[in-house]
Protein backbone atom coordinates (compact mmCIF):
# COMPACT_ATOMS: atom_id res chain seq x y z
CA UNK A 1 0.00 0.00 0.00
CA UNK A 2 1.60 3.34 -0.93
CA UNK A 3 1.20 6.29 1.35
CA UNK A 4 0.29 8.91 -1.05
CA UNK A 5 -2.50 11.16 -2.29
CA UNK A 6 -3.37 10.51 -5.28
CA UNK A 7 -4.28 14.22 -6.43
CA UNK A 8 -1.89 16.58 -4.78
CA UNK A 9 1.02 13.47 -4.02
CA UNK A 10 1.32 14.03 -0.10
CA UNK A 11 3.46 10.96 1.23
CA UNK A 12 5.21 9.94 3.97
CA UNK A 13 7.99 12.31 5.40
CA UNK A 14 10.99 10.54 7.08
CA UNK A 15 13.26 12.54 10.32
CA UNK A 16 14.51 11.04 13.13
CA UNK A 17 12.56 11.04 16.90
CA UNK A 18 14.89 12.64 19.97
CA UNK A 19 14.90 11.37 23.04
CA UNK A 20 15.97 13.42 26.26
CA UNK A 21 19.25 12.32 25.64
CA UNK A 22 19.19 13.32 21.78
CA UNK A 23 19.69 9.69 20.53
CA UNK A 24 18.19 9.80 17.36
CA UNK A 25 15.98 6.78 16.03
CA UNK A 26 14.35 6.65 12.35
CA UNK A 27 10.76 8.04 12.16
CA UNK A 28 8.25 8.29 9.25
CA UNK A 29 5.60 10.92 9.31
CA UNK A 30 1.91 9.17 7.18
CA UNK A 31 -0.41 11.22 5.63
CA UNK A 32 -3.76 11.10 6.62
CA UNK A 33 -5.27 9.26 3.67
CA UNK A 34 -9.08 8.46 3.52
CA UNK A 35 -10.80 6.43 0.49
CA UNK A 36 -13.34 8.52 -1.71
CA UNK A 37 -15.23 7.88 -4.34
CA UNK A 38 -15.70 10.74 -6.74
CA UNK A 39 -18.26 11.09 -9.41
CA UNK A 40 -15.55 12.49 -12.53
CA UNK A 41 -16.60 12.86 -15.79
CA UNK A 42 -20.01 10.65 -14.90
CA UNK A 43 -17.78 7.93 -13.79
CA UNK A 44 -17.12 7.11 -10.00
CA UNK A 45 -13.74 6.32 -9.60
CA UNK A 46 -12.51 5.40 -5.73
CA UNK A 47 -9.20 7.67 -5.00
CA UNK A 48 -7.05 7.76 -2.09
CA UNK A 49 -6.98 11.36 -0.60
CA UNK A 50 -5.35 13.21 2.56
CA UNK A 51 -7.67 14.68 4.62
CA UNK A 52 -6.60 18.05 4.07
CA UNK A 53 -7.33 17.62 0.13
CA UNK A 54 -10.64 16.52 0.83
CA UNK A 55 -11.41 19.58 3.02
CA UNK A 56 -9.81 21.52 0.25
CA UNK A 57 -11.92 19.99 -2.60
CA UNK A 58 -15.22 20.57 -0.61
CA UNK A 59 -14.15 24.08 0.13
CA UNK A 60 -13.48 24.73 -3.76
CA UNK A 61 -16.95 22.82 -4.19
CA UNK A 62 -18.77 24.96 -2.61
CA UNK A 63 -17.63 28.30 -3.96
CA UNK A 64 -18.34 26.87 -7.18
CA UNK A 65 -21.70 26.20 -6.40
CA UNK A 66 -22.72 29.53 -5.07
CA UNK A 67 -21.12 31.36 -8.08
CA UNK A 68 -23.57 28.64 -10.37
CA UNK A 69 -26.47 29.72 -8.25
CA UNK A 70 -25.31 33.74 -8.09
CA UNK A 71 -25.48 33.28 -12.38
CA UNK A 72 -28.78 31.62 -12.67
CA UNK A 73 -30.66 34.82 -9.95
CA UNK A 74 -28.89 37.25 -12.50
CA UNK A 75 -30.21 35.60 -15.86
CA UNK A 76 -33.64 35.34 -14.15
Amino acid sequence: MSYKCDITGKGKQFGNNRSHSLRATKKAWKPNLQTKTLVIDGQKVRLKLAASTIRTLKKYQNQIESKELAAKEAVK
